[in-house]
């Protein structure tokens, strides 16, 4: 009996220390000039800096997809503000040669047969170096076969700090 608790103690204390990858906004918008302007400054005047930006345009809307400092302030902020957003996540990963590990990234995501529905670069950096954002069709295994391949996944709790 106390094998058992000992062993549910470690699962559940596995569960609360596993590594959480980067949060992204994705933000419908009205098509029209100043739109996302007005979203910035919103975010600001609450501190919340966009550190990550990609913007699917359309003749009607605009999808803004942001990755922000503090997700979990701008999370609160759209819910007070009735923002309608959804929240995804995505894989991050340190290029150390841009060139180079772009190409290796893209290769490694291909040999291993994984879907990698968009990216974009951040505003940011990590230890110096640039960082490609990634939408992955399955995190923890894209995360993993970039790890195995020698690239390093940056994790939120790394890139927020």
């Amino acid at each position: 009996m106390i094998n058992h608790r000992i062993s549910k103690m470690t699962i559940s204390e596995d569960v609360s220390k596993r590594r959480h990858f980067v949060r992204q906004f994705s933000v419908m918008m009205p098509n029209r000039v100043g739109a996302f302007s007005s979203l910035s400054n919103l975010l600001s005047r609450r501190e919340i800096d966009v550190i990550g930006l990609s913007v699917q345009d359309s003749r009607d809307a605009t999808v803004a997809r942001l990755v922000v400092n503090d997700p979990d302030s701008a999370e609160e902020l759209f819910m007070e503000q009735g923002i309608a957003y959804t929240l995804s996540e995505l894989v991050v990963v340190k290029m150390n040669e841009c060139g180079a590990d772009l190409k290796k990234c893209l290769n490694v995501l291909y040999e291993a047969e994984t879907n990698l529905d968009y990216a974009f670069s951040l505003m940011v950096q990590h230890q110096g170096h640039s960082l490609l954002a990634m939408f992955l069709e399955d995190c923890e295994f894209g995360a993993s076969v970039l790890n195995r391949a020698g690239l390093t996944v940056v994790y939120e709790d790394e890139l927020l700090r």
